[in-house]
């Protein structure tokens, strides 16, 4: 892809997740030289280019603008959640299991997968560098670096926090057996069972199957479903309940999609700090933005520690090689600790074929494609729920991520539609199994990581159809 392509692709996504809406003004293209350090060439050849697929028009002496967009979108969901507060005991895990077993079969339309589709990624150039790295593998590197990780990754994953604007030190960080595993490290850490922690709602369910894990009590906390946790109903939750932790997802959050403004992250972490709460940031959707620029993670704002930072690039790189990172600021001796006696080490050769990718700087080049892609294929998704649904549906706007959260009219039963569905070979992801109290029953979770083909098309047609009650 050349400079100007990638310039376009990127416009072009953010337009699409309407980051960019109908009559905004582009950059003039000095401003574009001098924030993206490009010539005039690239920008006028972008600019072309996007005019030439009708998403921006030039005004005479006045500048390029975003163009009218003919897409339909649904209502956007716009109402916080509202969620009684009481601490909950949690029973759930049986429930999820069954729902995500079913949708773990090729031949079903995987809207309700958690994972985008494994096509999006430079799988085959990772498989070579896999088979390098493992021919080349110093055997002494599987003794020396082997709980806080591959020191080659370790200083890669560093690199891109500085880029970033945060200064994480390699010592800070272990490498883990995916996100997951991190998020389960950092909560353990802070933790004992019977202990209450805040979490949003909805949540992803992952955090809720980790809670009742370990015993501990969920606090629901109103989110919006645009800009997250409603941060007045956290403090009180706090105040309330004495949590000994908050676990979140402040960019992209799963299901909503909802991502925290910087101001707000900031006022999180300084509210967090004041009463000595950690904070388990659950980061893996970070590098899957479709604005000009990687949102800030709360650890960003963290001057005291408090910020446990946890990501992977199962999300955004190489999914099936289960290598994600905690950077757990205070709490990183107590991390590592707990990675040396549970799962001691993540598999060197996986950490040395991705610490080679990220040398070679292809990351950024493959991240430009794969936002690109998933902006477009939201809009087409969501213009298809648009065009099926029943009247009264909303849905989120998500800047960034693959998920869409659709919120059906009232007395639209999401667990029976999933049943329904999956007897058309078509699997979603229901409301309650997002939730501590099984609420958010006319909700669903979409999947648009996946192609829109003939298949995707059909799938969404069908789901509108049985919510409407035509079938």
């Amino acid at each position: 892809m050349k400079r100007y392509e990638a310039l376009a692709a990127e416009i072009s996504a953010s337009i699409a997740s309407g980051v960019l809406a109908a009559g905004d003004r582009l950059p003039s293209v000095r401003q574009a030289c001098a924030s993206r350090g490009v010539s005039p060439s690239t920008v006028f050849q972008a600019y072309y280019l996007l005019e030439a697929q009708r998403l921006i028009e030039a005004r005479e002496r006045s500048g390029y603008y975003v163009a009218p967009q003919i897409q339909a979108r649904p209502p956007e969901l716009e109402r916080p959640s509202a969620p009684e507060g009481e601490t909950i005991a949690l029973d759930v895990s049986e429930q999820v299991f069954e729902i995500l077993q079913s949708s773990m079969v090729r031949d079903v339309v995987p809207l309700g997968s958690a994972f985008p589709s494994p096509l999006l990624f430079p799988l085959q150039r990772l498989a070579a560098l896999l088979a390098t790295s493992a021919r080349n593998l110093d055997p002494w590197s599987t003794v020396d670096d082997l709980t806080p990780g591959s020191e080659a990754l370790r200083r890669q994953i560093a690199l891109r926090y500085l880029a970033d604007g945060l200064h994480v030190h390699t010592d800070e960080i272990v490498i883990t057996n995916g996100a997951l595993e991190a998020l389960n490290l950092c909560l353990a850490a802070v933790t004992r069972p019977g202990d209450a922690v805040l979490i949003e709602s909805p949540t992803f369910y992952a955090a809720l199957q980790s809670l009742e894990r370990l015993g501990l009590e969920a606090v629901e906390v109103p989110t919006h479903p645009r800009e997250g946790m409603e941060l007045d109903a956290m403090e009180r939750a706090i105040v309330r309940h004495q949590p000994k932790a908050c676990w979140l997802m402040t960019s992209f959050q799963n299901p909503l999609g909802s991502a925290m403004p910087d101001d707000k992250k900031a006022a999180l972490v300084q509210i967090l700090a004041r009463h000595g709460v950690p904070l388990i940031e659950d980061d893996v959707y970070g590098e899957l933005h479709f604005g000009a620029q990687r949102p800030k993670p709360a650890k960003a704002f963290d001057s005291e520690g408090w910020v446990m930072h946890c990501a992977s690039f199962s999300k955004c790189l190489a999914p099936g090689y289960r290598i994600g990172w905690a950077a757990p600021g205070r709490f990183a001796k107590q991390v590592a600790r707990l990675k040396l006696t549970t799962s001691l080490a993540a598999p060197a050769p996986n950490q040395a074929a991705l610490a080679a990718y990220l040398e070679t700087g292809g990351f950024d080049k493959h991240l430009r494609r794969l936002r690109h892609t998933l902006a477009t294929q939201q809009q087409q998704f969501a213009q298809a729920v648009a065009e099926h649904f029943p009247a009264g549906t909303r849905a989120t706007r998500p800047a960034g991520g693959y998920f869409l959260w659709v919120e059906m009219p009232q007395g639209v039963d999401a667990l029976d539609l999933h049943r329904r569905a999956l007897a058309q070979g078509i699997s979603v992801a229901p409301g309650p199994i997002f939730s501590a109290t099984r609420g958010f029953g006319n909700c669903l979770r979409l999947n648009y990581g996946h192609a829109w083909d003939a298949r995707a098309q059909r799938a969404v047609a069908v789901l509108g159809g049985m919510a409407a009650g035509r079938g």
